[in-house]
């Protein structure tokens, strides 16, 4: 792997929290799956929207109307291209991907699911990718089934083409597993399941961080992500969906916006994508989520991945040096993306992670909304450290030194 030729130090400096200490420590944060950090470019380009902008945004023909409307409209075009989509219109904003997922399951299910019917996911999904498709096919008398996961964390795809079988009517799964770093073969399951006149919806939450998303040469149907996931605020998120497939799905939410005309016998619903977003969106979260794309853009997706494999590989080889030390998930850092999952012993890992805060060290513990995971490997939860471009080998270091305290402590 090459490297990346970023300049880590100088990418640091544009993050304010990094320079905080957590119980007289210097902060390390491994915490980045649940939600990245922000650089000074985000934060003050929302603040330049509320202090220079702020306006509500489409029908206003006053100046700031306008002004908000067109920089809000400019997000949904970088959003576009950023994801290689063919069209701007088929953007959705949300508010983030729990939200894009449940609006596909319920207005997809609403439309096409019939008793009988069932959703394939993977065994590896987070829990804003199972819930809304059991409450949808509970609603249809379907049903949800499962591809398994193996011991290495891998999808087990030997029976996938009896999975795919004539009720299937949606296959949903994730690019990234939050809870084990896996990489899985997106290009592989969506042409499986086209072969049969399947549509897939891709949860890349935890992939437009790290890897480059084409969504035409994945050809997802529909493709979910969060803004603070990738260097953007909380409370905005994106669906992408083709043209064909968003247009054959009725309105999520009713409201302002999402209509053309209304009386009270009949409403006529507006055109792509404004038929999805009811309501007042998120300007500032819009223009939020602009800034940090263009903040990633500028490093080169490429550079990130690089700079990123190279802390992960360091921190897999300095880790496997502590006894007791155990991934949980792919073992080789090419097969995974962001996120090292791993158990010490018997310590439980809540014991493990305050131990580390202690430290400074910011780690997420527990099933990460990934219970069934957890159930498949008998285990309680893990300790997750995932990574995000600023984090450094020097932090590494910091989190095996900190782990073999706790050993010491905790015996």
């Amino acid at each position: 792997m090459r490297g990346s030729g970023l300049d880590v130090g100088k990418i640091r400096r544009e993050f304010p929290i990094l320079d905080r200490k957590v119980h007289g420590y210097p902060l390390v944060y491994l915490d980045n799956a649940a939600t990245t950090q922000k650089p000074v470019a985000v934060l003050n380009a929302m603040d330049d929207y509320y202090r220079h902008i702020n306006s509500n945004v489409h029908r206003g023909v006053h100046y700031l109307s306008q002004q908000a409307t067109d920089a809000c409209e400019a997000v949904r075009e970088q959003v576009a291209s950023f994801l290689h989509a063919r069209h701007s219109h088929e953007i959705i904003f949300t508010r983030g991907t729990t939200e894009s997922i449940n609006l596909v399951a319920a207005c997809f299910g609403k439309r096409f699911l019939q008793p009988g019917d069932s959703i394939l996911l993977s065994g590896m999904e987070h829990h804003s990718n199972i819930v809304p498709w059991q409450m949808i096919a509970e609603d249809k008398h379907a049903r949800v089934k499962v591809i398994p996961i193996n011991e290495s964390g891998e999808l087990v795809l030997d029976d996938l083409e009896k999975m795919l079988d004539s009720g299937v009517r949606l296959v949903a799964f994730n690019y990234v597993s939050n809870a084990l770093g896996s990489i899985n073969p997106v290009k592989a399951i969506v042409a499986a399941a086209h072969r049969r006149g399947i549509p897939v919806l891709l949860d890349a939450a935890q992939a437009v961080q790290h890897l480059d998303v084409d969504v035409q040469d994945l050809d997802a149907d529909f493709l979910a992500f969060s803004s603070h996931k990738i260097y953007g605020p909380t409370g905005i998120g994106v669906l992408y969906g083709k043209e064909e497939w968003l247009n054959q799905l009725p309105p999520y939410q009713g409201g302002g916006e999402m209509i053309k005309t209304v009386t009270f016998e009949k409403t006529t619903y507006n055109d792509l994508p404004f038929k999805f977003e009811a309501g007042t969106p998120d300007m500032a979260g819009m223009i939020g989520l602009g800034a940090a794309i263009r903040w990633v853009q500028d490093l080169g997706l490429q550079n990130i991945h690089d700079t990123e494999f190279g802390v992960m590989s360091y921190a897999l080889d300095r880790l496997r040096e502590i006894e007791g030390f155990r991934v949980v998930g792919p073992t080789d850092a090419r097969h995974r993306a962001g996120v090292i999952s791993f158990l010490v012993g018997d310590i439980h890992p809540f014991d493990l992670g305050e131990i580390l805060d202690q430290q400074g060290i910011a780690v997420r513990t527990g099933h990460h909304c990934a219970q069934p995971i957890m159930d498949r490997y008998c285990i309680p939860g893990t300790v997750r450290a995932s990574l995000a471009v600023y984090n450094t080998t020097a932090e590494m270091d910091r989190l095996a030194a900190g782990i073999e305290k706790a050993i010491t402590i905790l015996g």
